[in-house]
């Protein structure tokens, strides 16, 4: 068990109010480009995500975004780069800075330094520094919060629109302790079985997510999949009763979609299947932090149950060191 990790989640709206307080205008706007590219891996790409999600029906451009070592093709002189890296040193990331440079798009950066912050001022770019001494899946409040200031700025918005008041939802954390330990639980005579996200288009990143923080905190196998596209493969390996917890996020915005979910929680209540369904009042800045706080929570009470240490990564820690000397 690792209590920083807890004190860290118990930093979320400090986090919050520190993007709030240091976001710098960036000046631009989405319709100047043909799209817009996000750039990063694991803790530091995941507000891509998510953001994406949440401008879907704002943004003008298309938005997409990478985990990888290179950009796609389309990516030139008409592309807005946006690239996070929490530590400034993933390998990924700057390689993706050094193709950026070179294709001559525009570029803006997310991290707390590294080499990553030593180049976004050699090339004197807008840095949205984030303060470091996190470990990166637990600074999610820097990354959104900045990341969503900028795309309101982009699609013509006040920066802060729609985040006020949003750090003071999480001065006090038991009410998401609370209900975090309400799930856990539900799901605690069967933790041992790994974990089924299921989600809907909206939620898929926070589907993502809370598998990442289960993975990386619990050391424990979680997956995720989304509706309806696995209504047309996945649910046909769900015959019997399986040795899965399945969570479901319906963030309530399609009706089929919900009808989808109804009927799969018919299908695997049959065989008395493990199912915790989760849906949104509303969807909404305010209501995405609150699940995806919630969740965090969860994954880090999955990691106590199982007395491991959700701080360190030793295998991610033994790849990168066997990289470095590849």
């Amino acid at each position: 068990m690792s209590n920083a990790q807890h004190e860290a989640l118990r930093k979320f709206n400090y986090q919050i109010s520190f993007a709030l307080s240091h976001y710098k205008p960036h000046g631009l706007s989405a319709s100047s480009y043909n799209n817009i590219v996000i750039g990063g891996l694991g803790g530091s790409g995941i507000g891509g995500r998510i953001v994406k999600s949440l401008f879907a029906n704002s943004c003008p451009v298309s938005v997409e975004c990478i985990a990888d070592y290179s950009l796609p093709a389309y990516v030139n002189e008409k592309s807005l780069v946006i690239l996070g890296s929490y530590s400034g040193n993933t390998e990924e990331t700057l390689q993706m800075f050094e193709e950026t440079v070179k294709r001559g798009s525009k570029i803006l950066i997310l991290t707390s330094g590294g080499k990553l912050g030593e180049l976004a001022a050699v090339h004197q770019l807008h840095n949205y520094h984030i303060e470091p001494g996190f470990q990166p899946r637990m600074a999610l409040g820097f990354s959104l919060t900045y990341l969503i200031q900028i795309f309101n700025e982009l699609t013509g918005k006040s920066a802060q629109t729609g985040l006020e008041n949003m750090a003071s939802l999480f001065e006090d954390n038991k009410p998401y302790e609370d209900e975090a330990t309400e799930l856990f639980e539900v799901i605690k005579p069967k933790v041992k079985s790994k974990l089924v996200v299921l989600t809907d288009g909206l939620l898929e990143p926070i589907g993502i997510r809370f598998a990442q923080q289960v993975q990386e905190n619990a050391k424990h196998e979680c997956f995720q999949h989304s509706l309806p596209e696995m209504n047309h493969n996945v649910i046909e390996s769900y015959y019997g009763q399986l040795d899965t917890v399945f969570i479901m996020l319906d963030s309530m915005q399609n009706e089929r979609v919900t009808s989808r979910f109804e009927f799969l929680n018919s299908l695997l209540a049959v065989e008395y299947n493990k199912v915790v369904h989760m849906e949104l009042a509303d969807f909404t800045y305010h209501s995405i932090y609150k699940l995806i706080h919630r969740l965090d929570w969860l994954s880090l009470f999955i990691a106590d149950h199982r007395k491991v240490d959700s701080l360190n990564v030793p295998n991610i820690a033994s790849l990168k060191e066997f990289l470095e000397n590849a």
